[in-house]
């Protein structure tokens, strides 16, 4: 049986002047987003998307999660995501060295396969949408066990329940994001894939 990496994601909303507005994300580097994240190993789901809402947003008076859907994909045949934090090996043996790591939920591409390893790579761009150059790269050798091409993702509604600002800044994965409340009748541009995910949250 293929095993699944589990992600989450928080639709966060508020009631303001008779009107319902998401929270979103501004991503320094890769536009705006909604606050989401993977699931750790033996966690429950509800758990999983308050943490993730918690560490993402630094929101800490959120009403119980709704689960609203589920979606589960095959990635590409060229395409995997982490399922367990690996050392990268520099060549598929455990012996050789292994400088870089890579965390679980990261998505890579799939060079080629030998001796019970997977070649991976990890590319970061230096802007999303319409990226102009490669500004990091992760090129290396994991064990087969630690990757998976099936990802699942479970839908959350939350409602924030005390005041906040308009916009304030909170810094998760090394990155320094804004989070800001825009309509839901007239959202920004969302980035790409996360744009579908809205469904999701219209279909309540």
């Amino acid at each position: 049986m293929t095993a699944v990496l589990d992600k989450v994601t928080a639709f966060i909303t508020r009631q303001q002047r008779g009107h319902t507005e998401l929270l979103l994300l501004r991503h320094p580097f890769a536009g705006n987003q909604i606050p989401a994240g993977t699931v750790e190993p033996g966690e429950a789901l509800e758990t999983a998307v308050l943490r993730e809402a918690t560490e993402e947003t630094g929101l800490t008076q959120l009403s119980p999660p709704i689960r609203l859907g589920q979606h589960e994909e095959t990635l590409p045949p060229k395409q995997r995501v982490i399922l367990t934090t690996a050392p990268v090996y520099a060549r598929p043996d455990t012996s050789s060295f292994h400088w870089a790591t890579l965390r679980r939920g990261i998505t890579v591409a799939a060079q080629r396969q030998a001796d019970g390893f997977t070649q991976v790579e990890y590319i970061e761009h230096d802007q999303l949408p319409d990226p102009h150059f490669i500004t990091y790269r992760i090129l290396g050798w994991v064990p087969d066990e630690t990757v998976t091409a099936v990802r699942r993702r479970t839908f959350f509604h939350l409602t924030c329940t005390h005041p906040t600002p308009a916009s304030w800044q909170t810094t998760s994965d090394n990155h320094t994001f804004t989070l800001f409340w825009a309509a839901l009748d007239d959202l920004p541009p969302i980035i790409p894939p996360q744009n579908k995910w809205l469904q999701f949250l219209s279909e309540t």
